[in-house]
């Protein structure tokens, strides 16, 4: 066992099976006397009820072993970064306290990146932030998009031009006269925590859009339009983040009638493979990552 409790990474592509793997992580340190524990680095996990369209590990299927932060949000709740930062900061303490290595899984870049790494978030200004809201409302993506792009070139170029709560984060700190992260890795990332290990899990691109492809079509088999019915009865349509989840948004979509099945799983199915595109432009950039087939033994991570 390690004298100083470890703090693991698996991170990757959705689809690519970081769940399994950090079980399997989690129990063969385990079996050597580390009380190892799991904890949620996947934006839309952290919220109550999103279980089929984040292909969310049922409490029966954990083996026993704990896992945090996965439903701490209602589905009307903003989760936001700066939010989980924290938290999963202090699960992860607490668990070292305990005594046992910390596994954190998940796919949200921006969120794994906030724990592992010496990530500062700049200033808040509500005021600020509700009249830019307002301007996206009014004026849309785009003119708050060129609005950025003429105030600082260089973060316009990090930000996705369709994510208007992005564009509404990088003005408002940009008003406040501060530097913004422009939702990037940091040049030079420094660990937060001194023994941080990093375990990418890869899978090809063809064999990666067949997994998800299959796996979209599976959602809607299992219940997706339903748990979808459940979420707007709790008011998912009142939140700011949880409605726009890939697979959510098209499933509510054919709900109200706007999209029929098929055109409901195919854009789901494409935003799902353009989002996976990015997850790995982003993790490909962590120093000292360590790519391993999800079919590896966890046994033979500990090994080297």
């Amino acid at each position: 066992m390690s004298e100083q409790p470890r703090l693991w990474a698996i991170v990757g592509a959705t689809g690519t099976g970081k769940s399994d793997h950090a079980l399997g992580l989690a129990e063969a340190l385990r079996a050597d006397g580390n009380p190892a524990e799991i904890v949620n680095a996947d934006a839309m996990q952290l919220y109550r009820g999103m279980d089929i369209g984040t292909a969310k590990l049922p409490v029966a299927e954990r083996r026993g072993i704990p896992h945090h932060l996965f439903d701490v949000r209602d589905v009307t709740e903003e989760a936001a970064v700066a939010w989980y930062q924290p938290l999963a900061r202090t699960a992860i303490a607490d668990i070292h306290a305990r005594g046992g290595d910390a596994i954190l899984v998940g796919g949200s870049g921006l969120y794994v990146s906030s724990v592992i790494f010496d990530f500062r978030f700049p200033p808040r200004d509500p005021a600020i932030r509700a009249r830019l809201e307002r301007e996206l409302e009014e004026l849309g993506n785009r003119a708050l998009y060129e609005k950025l792009v003429a105030a600082d070139a260089a973060t316009a170029a990090k930000v996705d031009p369709k994510n208007g709560r992005r564009i509404v984060r990088a003005l408002e700190v940009l008003e406040q006269g501060a530097q913004t992260h422009g939702a990037a890795l940091p040049d030079a990332p420094q660990p937060w925590h001194a023994d941080t290990r990093i375990i990418g899990l890869h899978v090809e691109r063809p064999e990666l859009v067949e997994r998800l492809d299959r796996r979209v079509e599976g959602m809607w088999e299992q219940g997706m339009l339903e748990e979808a019915s459940a979420l707007r009865e709790a008011g998912i349509e009142r939140g700011m983040t949880a409605p726009r989840a890939i697979g959510y948004a098209q499933a509510l979509a054919q709900l109200s009638g706007e999209k029929s099945e098929a055109e409901a799983i195919a854009e789901t199915q494409a935003l799902t493979r353009r989002y996976a595109r990015r997850q790995v432009s982003w993790f490909k950039r962590y120093p000292a990552i360590r790519w391993v087939s999800p079919m590896s033994d966890p046994r033979d991570i500990l090994a080297g």
